[in-house]
């Protein structure tokens, strides 16, 4: 259905004015001179003539099929004229007004009956509060955006303005273009992730460049972006990362705004660019439209002067980009042909060497390229230049080393990046690389983000068998046992476990816990902890819980009794637990005190799952206690989360230091660390009903760990 929408071979303009000022107007005027292949169709029931064409009073009086309609019109008329296209058999609609639920809940409302109209009558929408699409290839321009370049690149995005300011850059950079450009607006019918799959499809859309506010079906869009993004590149950039910054976003979308670091881990999962510089997107989105990926994350740096090198240098470090030392046999050949002062270390300085013959350039591209230890090459400093500030006939020099460098990049598919200070100056040799796609700048920090980019996407396609694709095998792990403490808890009308239950169904999946007893007097909980006591040889005490499902935060109830060891104080304990619960919430349901062996010291571990509003389950990872009360050290992962993801998690946080062991000290388990993780994806898999999960804290020691809490909360 999206082919005939994007691909539309017949629009109708409905709105189409007479007015220049108007975009019924402005629609037409631009599909006429652009040369659009197909036909247009206005529609105004007060006017017979616009531009030269027939006008139609309405879209049914048309005695032809339609495939596209634009409407231009006010947000009040969108539902009565869909219906008319729903008559028609039209395929898709753009609504350009704004005026929908980004205003509140009138707006929502009128957009909800636009959307089941749609739904109705088999209408797909673009938008609302949308400013349009254009099809490069059929020269369909309905924004009005003047001359935009054609190129390989698709553009999805929620701003206007923001898509203005992409296709302003790519048509003053004369180099790469667009395919399409979509308008999503408020994403209201056909969501992101269809698009992805449209553009995955397209064989002339080379990469995927998104601008986002705001996404209503998050989960969709990662298994959609896991697909496309092993065929071609996605760049994306979403705003709304502050508190200003999410308020406006909101105000003109109307959708969940935010980049939180659910959605910046989730993305960079499913293979995505992340960016979060706005001069940055289109430079790296036309890079990895253009270049062949780095799978092994190095990168060679050959300069004309020092200064230069060392920036570059370590803008890459920063990035996590290694550069490797040059082999024996690569140092010997640049010696040969480089001055005695040259530093043939990578990274490698000419020292002058280029200033009589800057064609030198290529020579030494093509030695440190052969190089195995290299995966591209960043040129920086004046190439390009040379025959405008030293002497003009030094251009011929750089126009052949541009020749030479396309045509490298195409044999030994290694990426060759350009940092030139000449960029912006009439270069024969820079409008040469531009034509063999070689990425220029003037800029060393973008090319250093466009080079990191490179070798991120290069990383995520070698190690993509090893990346989650983001779907549930829903239940296919349950277990019966599980699944009947889940509806014993049902039948009673609680959507909590109590933690007995809760640390029976995680045990039931390999969580190792130590479950206790349920007592429902003061000596049944002697008899309890006597056992516990008397068998456990390096346990000598037993911790005491409140059971109730009315009371989740025990602490708060004084609910807990640590490190009982003797008759008289678990007795005295049971009736002090017991009164202080009933003085916290005199109505509470008390099934009695759970008797427990009193966990041994480790490091205190949190790991939690909830259900984000954008991409479902997710869970988080942090160490306990004051790191997460103060320093909030944790980390969060879209669910399901595989063995690769979870050695990641433990690296995210700050604290990580601390599993290895600092100062002497010894480390912790992280090998069943990272297997609880995975259990707990694995129950989050397995049984949908639960709504968040709590096991807080876990204690972690150098062999082993022991869940000591948990709380499981059922989706009502």
């Amino acid at each position: 259905m999206l082919d005939r929408v994007l691909n539309a071979k017949s629009v109708a303009i409905i709105g189409a004015s007479k007015n220049k000022t108007k975009r019924g107007y402005q629609a037409i005027k631009t599909l006429l001179a652009d040369g659009f292949e197909g036909d247009i169709y206005p529609v105004n029931p007060k006017e017979d003539k616009i531009l030269g064409l027939n006008c139609y009073k309405d879209i049914t009086q048309i005695d032809a099929p339609i495939d596209l309609a634009l409407i231009t019109t006010p947000a009040r008329t969108i539902p009565g004229i869909l219906k008319k296209c729903g008559e028609k058999k039209v395929a898709g609609a753009i609504i350009i007004a704004g005026g929908f639920r980004e205003l509140g809940a009138k707006g929502k409302e009128l957009e909800l009956e636009a959307v089941t109209v749609a739904k109705q009558t088999g209408v797909r929408l673009i938008g609302p509060n949308t400013s349009g699409m254009i099809n490069l290839k059929t020269n369909m321009n309905l924004v009005g955006i003047q001359n935009p370049p054609r190129g390989n690149i698709a553009l999805l995005c929620q701003s206007g303005n923001m898509a203005l300011t992409l296709i302003t850059e790519a048509t003053i950079r004369k180099h790469e273009g667009f395919t399409y450009y979509v308008g999503v607006g408020n994403e209201s019918d056909i969501k992101f992730h269809e698009y992805l799959e449209f553009f995955r499809n397209d064989p002339e859309t080379k990469a995927i460049l998104m601008y986002v506010e705001g996404m209503s079906e998050g989960r969709k869009f990662l298994q959609e972006a896991h697909k496309t993004s092993i065929e071609k590149p996605i760049i994306l950039l979403k705003s709304g990362r502050s508190a200003t910054g999410k308020k406006s976003a909101g105000s003109h979308t109307g959708s969940l705004a935010g980049i939180s670091e659910v959605s910046k881990r989730a993305f960079g999962r499913a293979g995505i660019i992340v960016i979060e510089n706005s001069d940055e997107l289109f430079p790296v989105a036309e890079t990895l439209s253009s270049q062949p990926p780095i799978n092994t994350n190095t990168i060679a740096i050959l300069a004309d002067g020092g200064g230069h090198a060392t920036i570059a240098a370590d803008l890459l470090s920063d990035y996590g980009i290694d550069l490797p030392e040059l082999s024996d046999k690569t140092k010997e050949k640049l010696r040969k042909i480089l001055p005695e002062a040259a530093s043939v270390v990578n990274p490698v300085d000419v020292a002058g060497g280029t200033d009589s013959d800057p064609s030198l350039f290529a020579d030494c591209a093509k030695i440190i390229l052969n190089d195995p230890n290299v995966g591209g090459l960043l040129v920086v400093g004046l190439f390009g230049g040379y025959g405008i500030r030293f002497e003009k006939s030094l251009a011929i020099g750089e126009e052949a080393a541009a020749h030479r460098f396309g045509t490298m990049v195409k044999k030994r598919h290694k990426p060759i990046f350009v940092h030139s200070l000449y960029s912006s100056y009439e270069s024969r040799a820079l409008d040469l690389l531009r034509h063999y796609d070689i990425p220029v700048h003037d800029s060393l920090d973008i090319s250093c983000k466009c080079v990191a980019s490179l070798c991120k996407y290069g990383k995520f396609l070698k190690s993509y068998h090893m990346k989650t694709n983001f779907v549930f095998n829903w239940r296919a792990k349950a277990r019966k046992e599980g699944q009947q403490i889940i509806e014993h808890a049902k039948q009673e009308g609680r959507h909590v476990l109590l933690e007995h239950e809760a640390k029976q169904l995680i045990k039931l999946h390999g969580a190792p816990t130590s479950i206790g007893q349920v007592a429902k007097n003061q000596d049944e909980a002697w008899a309890i902890a006597s056992k516990i006591i008397g068998n456990r040889e390096h346990k000598e005490s037993v911790v005491l819980k409140i059971v109730s499902p009315d009371i989740l935060h025990k602490s708060d109830a004084c609910g807990v009794k640590l490190n009982l060891s003797s008759e008289s104080e678990v007795k005295e304990g049971f009736q002090q637990i017991i009164k202080s619960a009933k003085a916290y919430n005199p109505d509470a349901d008390i099934r009695g005190i759970l008797v427990a062996p009193m966990a041994k010291k480790g490091l205190e571990i949190i790991i939690g799952t909830k259900i984000d509003e954008q991409f479902g389950p997710v869970i988080m990872y942090g160490l306990g206690g004051i790191m997460v009360e103060i320093m909030k050290d944790v980390t969060f992962w879209v669910l399901p989360v595989s063995p690769a993801s979870c050695k990641k998690m433990l690296e995210d946080t700050r604290s990580s230091v601390l599993l290895d062991g600092v100062r002497g000290q010894k480390g912790y388990d992280k090998t069943k660390l990272r297997k609880l993780l995975l259990i707990c994806s694995e129950l989050i898999e397995s049984y949908p009903e639960i709504e968040e999960m709590d096991l807080n804290p876990v204690l972690l020691y150098e062999e082993g760990l022991d869940v000591v809490d948990a709380r499981i909360i059922l989706k009502n």
